[in-house]
């Protein structure tokens, strides 16, 4: 029993043994903590500013080349602008007076020569705001001179060419005229009707119903 006794107190010995070592080794610095603050070097925080570099120059400079004149010859010619029958065209001003010489030669009694001037007058200056009426005045005219079939290639000349023009209303009832003198009802006869269906409540409109009526009566009538 004495040997058991003195064997349980050397066991508790180790036990108090472990126990405080335990204990010291829960309560004492780590490694690191036990390094002195002098130990430790002082920390400067530094902003670092960003380079700035120029960017690297990039060269510019371009040779002017003159192009060949083949090329500019070509391009002008292909580029819109005025054309030819653009830089013949009298001026406006000057166009009227040829204009108005044209009518004055068909009222003194010159018919053929106002109806020439007026026909060269619409044939160059086709852009000019009295090309129609000089159409119309031409194939009066021509009317007068018994050329029916000139006088309808005037008033067609101007219908075809200028279909929004103030005298295209009045070419259509001459040249529906033109036909009928021409012994050509039918061909009239369309041409009323368009100018009935075309343009209704008009004066113009109202004479060619007139001249239908009078064109069925012949037609039933058998007169020409």
């Amino acid at each position: 029993m004495r040997d058991e006794s003195n064997r349980l107190a050397r066991r508790l010995d180790r036990l108090e043994l472990m126990d405080q070592v335990a204990s010291a080794q829960k309560h004492s610095p780590s490694p690191a903590a036990r390094v002195s603050a002098a130990e430790v070097p002082a920390l400067t925080v530094v902003k670092l500013k960003p380079r700035v570099e120029p960017a690297p120059r990039v060269d510019t400079k371009v040779d002017v080349v003159e192009p060949a004149r083949e090329v500019v010859d070509e391009l002008a010619a292909s580029a819109p602008g005025k054309t030819d029958r653009d830089a013949d065209e009298v001026d406006p001003g000057v166009g009227d007076q040829i204009f108005d010489a044209g009518l004055e030669a068909l009222k003194t009694g010159n018919v053929a020569g106002g109806v020439e001037k007026l026909q060269r007058f619409a044939a160059e200056n086709p852009k000019h705001p009295k090309a129609d009426n000089a159409l119309y005045f031409a194939g009066l005219g021509l009317m007068g001179l018994n050329d029916y079939e000139d006088a309808s290639r005037s008033f067609q000349q101007l219908i075809d060419s200028y279909p929004a023009g103030d005298a295209v209303l009045e070419a259509m009832l001459k040249l529906a005229e033109c036909r009928m003198r021409m012994n050509q009802p039918k061909d009239a006869r369309v041409i009323y009707q368009k100018v009935v269906s075309s343009f209704p409540g008009t004066s113009a409109a109202s004479l060619a119903e007139s001249k239908l009526g009078v064109l069925a009566q012949n037609a039933a009538t058998g007169s020409p």
